[in-house]
């Protein structure tokens, strides 16, 4: 693993990598993709991974602060102060509202998220499947929630680090050597979480632009998550690498994971305590429960997900 520049991958090797990669065809429903993938029997296999009973939240703190890494912060304010309704009980309201694609909020990136070549997964064209009322295919609604096992490549962890550095990209290879050193297999409908320490760095030395630089998953190791066969990914990042290495591609990743192969993505986790935890049980195997919320049309949600040990 390197912080040094990365080679350029072209537009037409990037094609060719999402043609490879591609699974259009293969799922019905197919606006849930490689949630498919996920069986009563992946949900029993995955509760059997709870031994202790640990639960631990990965969602972010709802963040209202401007910065630069918050550039639309989330609302937050009071409706009702116990002073508008009859005496007794009192009670007390307030409203929330969030732009939550972005770097500041946990969230989930449904298949109507990407689209690459003006298509999403499946081919759809994203201009007939998307309108001002919302999606009407691949919605995060079509998805529910998922429960399955939960891996966490905990980079810093194997290297020996507090941190990856923005711009430092795990390849393949480091995939491989992380699976031999926390003792995890990476397997058919499993999510797979990436932590890069982001909120570790942040809280110690400030937040950045992590649209200008962060630490991420290079292209080359789409194609071993492919063959594993995994159902989500996610990360303390948005698991792509910034800057891109791939020439007029912004988010490579997205673009394999959600508009080629039909995973969707995990935003922004706080991935900290369970670092700790994980290290504390001695393994990096757990239950991950994902519950999106309910939101016809929507393209995405915010979301809290637990991993449970």
């Amino acid at each position: 693993m390197s912080s040094s520049p990365e080679r350029r991958v072209s537009r037409r090797e990037f094609d060719a990598l999402f043609a490879e990669v591609r699974t259009w065809g293969r799922w019905t429903p197919a606006d849930r993709g490689a949630w498919n993938r996920v069986t009563p029997d992946h949900v029993r296999r995955a509760a059997a991974l709870v031994r202790s009973g640990a639960a631990v939240p990965l969602g972010l703190p709802w963040d209202t602060r401007p910065g630069p890494d918050n550039r639309r912060p989330a609302l937050h304010h009071m409706t009702d102060l116990g002073d508008v309704e009859a005496p007794e009980p009192a009670t007390y309201k307030d409203f929330l509202a969030v732009d939550y694609h972005g770097k500041a909020v946990s969230h989930l990136d449904a298949l109507s998220h990407v689209a690459y070549e003006g298509r999403l997964y499946e081919g759809r064209p994203a201009r007939e499947a998307i309108g001002a009322g919302g999606a009407r295919f691949g919605t995060v609604a079509a998805l529910g929630p998922l429960v399955t096992k939960g891996v966490l490549l905990d980079l810093p962890a194997v290297l020996g680090v507090d941190w990856l550095e923005p711009g430092q990209a795990v390849h393949a290879r480091d995939v491989l050597a992380a699976e031999r050193a926390l003792g995890v297999t990476i397997d058919e409908g499993c999510a797979v979480l990436l932590r890069s320490g982001r909120f570790r760095r942040s809280r110690e030395l400030g937040p950045w632009d992590s649209d200008a630089a962060s630490a991420g998953f290079h292209v080359d190791a789409v194609p071993l998550l492919a063959e594993r066969a995994v159902a989500l990914l996610g990360g303390d990042g948005d698991s792509d690498l910034r800057p891109s290495p791939v020439e007029g591609v912004h988010s490579p990743v997205h673009a394999l994971a959600v508009a080629a192969m039909g995973v969707p993505l995990l935003d922004n986790l706080d991935l900290e305590a369970l670092s700790a935890a994980c290290a504390e049980a001695g393994r990096h195997e757990f239950m991950i429960v994902v519950a999106p919320l309910n939101v016809p049309g929507g393209t995405g949600s915010p979301v809290n997900p637990v991993a449970i040990l």
